[in-house]
């Protein structure tokens, strides 16, 4: 018990051994975060996030290397803060605006780029035991956190919808029932698409529960007084 006590003791101190240990734990976490996004084929897959927790690591290498072997007042920290700043760069381009409909889609890779720079800074620092326990937690989300979100019933769709509406008069009245009982965003009133003079349009967001399809939301639109007819915009 002793050994392993001291064994432990000394990777975490910073010398040959626990350099060359905490640059293969680096990859190997980064590793299996990369091959759970490379599995359902997102744009940052293993490489990318194997570089991220490598590149994250080396930078806590360094700022370690130059206050405890060269003896340079530096602030480590702030050193590795930057690559937590940094690293949003990278993030921010696996994050895609679908023209159209608004849709956003990777959020979630690229927080995971975030997190596993900040699991390589961990081990970097010889922190194993937090890093390989981040990293456990990040497979699992990725893995199993869709499965919650359908069963918690949180997995939403967004729509947007057009409707016209009979008269100027019912507007406000239909835009009071979008939002209170569809939970209606970004709500604007449009001219008719019908070119018919009476008539008003107005467009709208809403979130669908994966449960429920978007016809059947739009059947519900059909069924509100004074809307003449609803079509989901592209």
């Amino acid at each position: 018990m002793d050994f392993l006590v001291d064994a432990y003791e000394y990777l975490k101190d910073f010398n040959l051994v626990s350099t060359l240990l905490r640059i293969f734990l680096a990859a190997l976490a980064g590793g299996l975060v990369g091959i759970e996004r490379e599995f359902h084929g997102r744009a940052a897959g293993l490489r990318t996030h194997m570089l991220v927790s490598l590149g994250a690591a080396l930078t806590a290498l360094v700022g370690l290397y130059l206050t405890l072997e060269l003896g340079i007042a530096t602030d480590v920290a702030r050193i590795s803060a930057q690559v937590m700043s940094g690293v949003g760069f990278l993030g921010a381009g696996t994050i895609l605006l679908k023209k159209g409909n608004s849709q956003i889609t990777g959020l979630t890779t690229a927080a995971g780029l975030w997190a596993t720079a900040a699991i390589g800074l961990a081990v970097g620092f010889g922190f194993y035991f937090g890093a390989f326990i981040t990293a456990t937690a990040i497979v699992f989300a990725f893995t199993f956190g869709s499965s919650l979100e359908h069963l918690l019933n949180l997995k939403r769709q967004k729509m947007f919808v057009y409707l016209e509406i009979d008269g100027v008069d019912a507007v406000q009245e239909t835009i009071n029932t979008l939002k209170t009982q569809f939970s209606a965003k970004e709500v604007q009133v449009t001219p008719a698409r019908s070119n018919t003079g009476s008539y008003v349009g107005v467009e709208t967001l809403i979130r669908i529960p994966a449960k429920v399809s978007p016809e059947e939301k739009l059947e519900k639109f059909h069924s509100l007084p004074h809307v003449v007819f609803v079509l989901s915009i592209d």
